[in-house]
């Protein structure tokens, strides 16, 4: 009985670990449900819908490069970039014409990244930092320090026009995204090769896999949905200011890293950071019904990430004193040594 209670203890562990994403989520709405005033509401769950999907394009490319094994500090920097460019260019190239130009602004900065990390082998931290910061600064100069007007709310009102069940184009949009490149990474070949490829570039190279073209493109992808992003924000609020992207990278990094993707590379999920992402809205909404302060929104974020920092670090211990031990063999000897 002793061992099948341990057995079921072991089971149940391992489950709460594998959907740990999804435990939280339910714990946070069942929570906020009773404590925060008119959270449980229609209109309030569009408003948590509509936070978690400001970060999820740029969510989406980040996932990729931490999966191949990588860091892209600058997917801040591409959302302000493709921002101002939908908005400042639209006069001179139409709504299509600036929002393409934005998404290749993005793709250019994350081809600087990837061939600085991949062909002159410099280490991605670096790479992004520097580029977040010179990105950054040339938004800033580009706008003057203030925010872009656009021309026209046309763009705007058609992007919050209420499709179908209270959703929005806004709202719908970046789950879009995020479904198309959770398909391409789980669904196809080239996608599982990232995996492969933040596993174990030496095995990905033995294997044939261009492991440079994989790194690079991991960066476009990333620079490129980041973009996009920003873009769909600017297009949504009828304009672009220096700070639009300022609070995604840590919101990001956090909600990859509690959906279960490996800061070592080779193990993520999409899917797992869209729900985190869902819950850590969820939580400052809540939060904000409540009336409670930046700090405290900001502490309640933190000690919800260090918990599965923390879980991941006892989980991670547990499997590698486990590593290699057969209980057969060690029941037997402990068997034996009773007798003795």
């Amino acid at each position: 009985m002793e061992g099948r209670g341990r057995a079921a203890l072991g089971w149940a562990l391992a489950a709460a670990y594998r959907y740990r994403v999804y435990l939280l989520l339910a714990v946070i709405v069942g929570v906020m449900g009773r404590i925060a005033p008119n959270f449980l509401t229609a209109g309030n769950a569009g408003n948590i819908l509509k936070a978690a999907g400001i970060h999820l394009p740029a969510a989406a490319g980040f996932n990729v490069v931490m999966i191949a094994g990588h860091l892209d500090l600058s997917i801040g920097s591409a959302m302000t970039m493709g921002g101002m460019m939908v908005i400042g260019l639209e006069p001179h190239l139409g709504w299509a014409g600036s929002f393409g130009a934005a998404i290749l602004c993005g793709l250019a900065l994350g081809l600087v990244n990837g061939l600085l990390v991949a062909k002159a082998r410099i280490n991605s931290f670096i790479v992004t930092l520097g580029t977040m910061i010179i990105v950054q600064n040339i938004a800033f100069i580009y706008c003057g320090g203030g925010t872009i007007p656009a021309r026209t709310f046309a763009v705007a009102d058609a992007f919050q026009r209420v499709l179908v069940l209270g959703l929005t184009p806004q709202i719908l949009l970046p789950f879009l995204v995020m479904a198309l490149a959770a398909v391409l990474v789980r669904g196809t070949a080239v996608g599982r090769g990232f995996y492969l490829l933040g596993g174990n570039p030496q095995t990905a190279w033995y294997s044939g896999l261009n492991v440079d073209r994989y790194v690079i493109g991991a960066f476009v992808l990333s620079g490129s949905l980041s973009a996009l992003g920003g873009a769909i924000i600017a297009m949504s609020e009828a304009g672009a200011n220096p700070t639009l992207g300022d609070s995604a990278l840590m919101t990001i990094v956090a909600a990859v890293i509690i959906g279960g993707t490996s800061m070592q590379g080779g193990k993520g999920s999409l899917l797992g950071t869209t729900v985190a992402l869902v819950a850590l809205a969820a939580l400052i909404n809540g939060l904000n019904c409540r009336g409670e302060g930046y700090e405290v929104q900001l502490m309640a974020s933190g000690l919800v990430l260090a918990s599965i920092i923390l879980y991941d670090a006892y989980a991670l211990h547990r499997r590698e004193r486990k590593r290699g031990q057969r209980k057969d063999l060690l029941r037997e000897l402990g068997g034996g040594a009773a007798e003795h």
